[in-house]
């Protein structure tokens, strides 16, 4: 019998302190194996927002979904029965968890399009402080090829979102947020975090913590399924744009503020043991 996965309290303060931690062995074998299982499926069968985020002439292809956790019975029995739930209220020191959303990100072998600096956030649709995203490889990542994070970037401030590719701003108006500091520019100023990870391991991190990754090698393939979690003081936020991922309609039933109470985003774990 599998020991259920005990968070170290020292894990939940390195995660208040920095907004990322890792978290290893935190799926069990069978968990990791079924969730490639649904990794495949997903990839055979794509919702409609899947997109390729890598341009035609880059060797590999970086493949992006989401939103396919209600249809894909791996990603459901991950997100609402494995430790997922009960970690995420341990590092957002939050008595009820909902579910947020699932993203699907795999890079194939030889894939150069990295994932630049961004905090994940300002493309949400909501506001609050309380909330986890889980990165979660179903392959081994070497340190070339895994997540990298600002410590501490969390913090408060919200840098301008732009389109990965082009630089765009499609969301806040320019001028209406800080730009991006040139991290990689001043490494002595940006104190990062990267951890090789193996099937079972996680990286926990907030939405607001800056983070970035690499292309693959050529002989990798780096799937990684990302599940997203909410707590007491997430709010709905109605934005005038396509968030990323979009939630069509949500704003005809839910007002700007109000709490995440919606069909949509499940309340997967509650102190009081009462859902």
């Amino acid at each position: 019998m599998t020991t259920p996965y005990q968070l170290p309290l020292q894990t939940i303060t390195d995660y208040a302190r920095d907004g990322a931690v890792v978290l290893r062995g935190v799926l069990t074998p069978a968990e990791v194996r079924k969730l490639a299982e649904g990794i495949e499926h997903n990839l055979a069968h794509p919702s409609p927002l899947c997109l390729v985020a890598s341009p035609p002439d880059d060797p590999g292809r970086f493949v992006e979904d989401f939103c396919t956790w209600p249809d894909n019975m791996a990603y459901r029995a991950l997100m609402l029965n494995s430790a997922l739930p009960r970690v995420s209220a341990g590092l957002m020191q939050s008595d009820t968890v909902r579910l947020y959303h699932d993203h699907l990100l795999v890079k194939e072998p030889g894939t150069r399009q990295p994932t630049p600096w961004h905090q994940d956030q300002p493309y949400y649709n909501v506001a609050g402080r309380q909330n986890v995203s889980f990165w979660i490889p179903v392959d081994p990542v070497p340190l070339a090829s895994t997540l990298r994070f600002v410590a501490g970037s969390h913090a408060g401030t919200w840098y301008m979102p732009r389109t990965f590719r082009d630089n765009q701003a499609k969301w806040f108006p320019d001028g209406t947020l800080a730009e991006l500091p040139q991290i990689d520019a001043h490494p002595e100023q940006f104190k990062q975090l990267a951890w090789a990870l193996h099937p079972g391991d996680a990286v926990a991190f907030h939405m607001l913590t800056l983070h970035a990754s690499s292309g693959v090698g050529p002989a990798n393939r780096r799937r990684v399924f990302s599940a997203r979690y909410l707590g007491d003081d997430a709010r709905h936020a109605v934005r005038p744009w396509r968030t990323s991922p979009p939630f069509s309609g949500l704003a005809s039933r839910l007002a700007d503020g109000a709490p995440m109470d919606d069909p949509l985003f499940p309340m997967v774990w509650s102190n009081d043991g009462n859902l």
